[in-house]
């Protein structure tokens, strides 16, 4: 079975990293015309009728130049320039989330890449003071580090790890066997999803994962199992996706970013994704959709 999320990884580019300091290889591929860049202003994308727009090294403005990476023959760029050009046309700019829409299809191969970039660009629009010293920070190594213009100190881009659970009770396989799903408040009515949450400093992904679902829901969690991974640059996460198996059921919901949280059979779950009452996760890219189909068995009606 292919899962949703795993679309998003499925085609890297080469990152190049060892060529990131080569100030004359740099010079020379951005003199290529084949080279396609993706032009972000603060953290937001202006998509084109069919899509991302992947303009030129000759028609892309200027800005701080960040290398992807290649992949078919192609060099790939970003050029990050300032977040006012966005704000004079918002509804044109979009977020990553606004983006999702134009990664679907074939033009899922363009994930990597753009998650790549905006990663860099949330990085670089939240970096822009060395936290040593307070002085200011410019950009190296074709976009992947940052150093202080006062001290020196060098700032490298980092990821924080997210747990995201699928949470069983019951018989594995049995007719009542359920899964444990929760919703937000700023939900519409029907949305719901798999929990999930930040590991803490000095905290295993497992103990993380037992955690959260207990803070969330009050279920006391046991065995936990590794599934998969989803880069998420929201604004930088890493989403580890895990299994786990409840050894209480009884729901309680202390914490207030849990507005309900429910137990659903297979059963339960397959008629009112039908009937739309109960709306999952995106389809096409996430991999909280994915645990809930490992889970169920195979591919489920409806998304958000």
């Amino acid at each position: 079975m292919t899962f949703p999320h795993e679309s998003l990884a499925a085609d890297p580019h080469d990152r190049l990293g060892l060529l990131r300091t080569d100030d004359a290889w740099l010079d020379e591929r951005w003199s290529d015309p084949s080279g396609r860049v993706l032009v972000i202003a603060g953290t937001r994308v202006r998509p084109g009728p069919d899509g991302l727009e992947w303009v030129s090294t000759a028609e892309a403005p200027e800005g701080v130049r960040v290398l992807l990476g290649e992949r078919d023959g192609v060099t790939w760029w970003a050029v990050i320039v300032p977040g006012e050009v966005a704000r004079s046309e918002p509804e044109r700019w979009l977020p990553l989330r606004g983006l999702l829409p134009f990664l679907d299809g074939e033009r899922v191969r363009q994930a990597p890449l753009v998650f790549h970039a905006i990663g860099l660009a949330e990085w670089h629009w939240a970096h822009r003071y060395c936290p040593r010293c307070g002085g200011t920070l410019v950009a190296r190594a074709a976009g992947h580090e940052l150093v202080c213009t006062e001290c020196g100190k060098p700032q490298f881009p980092r990821s924080d790890p997210a747990v995201i659970m699928l949470i069983a009770a019951g018989e594995p396989g049995a007719p009542d066997e359920r899964c444990l799903l929760g919703r937000n408040h700023s939900w519409p009515t029907g949305r719901f999803s798999t929990l999930a949450g930040f590991c803490e400093p000095g905290e295993s992904l497992e103990d993380a994962v037992r955690r959260e679902v207990l803070e969330e829901t009050g279920v006391v969690v046991g065995e936990v199992s590794y599934f998969g991974n989803q880069p998420w640059p929201l604004p930088s996460s890493l989403m580890l996706g895990f299994h786990g198996r409840a050894v209480s059921e009884e729901i309680r919901l202390d914490d207030d970013d849990v507005e309900d949280a429910r137990w659903f059979t297979r059963d339960e779950m397959l008629r009112q994704t039908e009937a739309g009452t109960l709306v999952l996760p995106g389809s096409g890219v996430s991999i909280s959709r994915s645990l809930v189909e490992d889970w169920y068995g195979g591919p489920l009606p409806g998304s958000w």
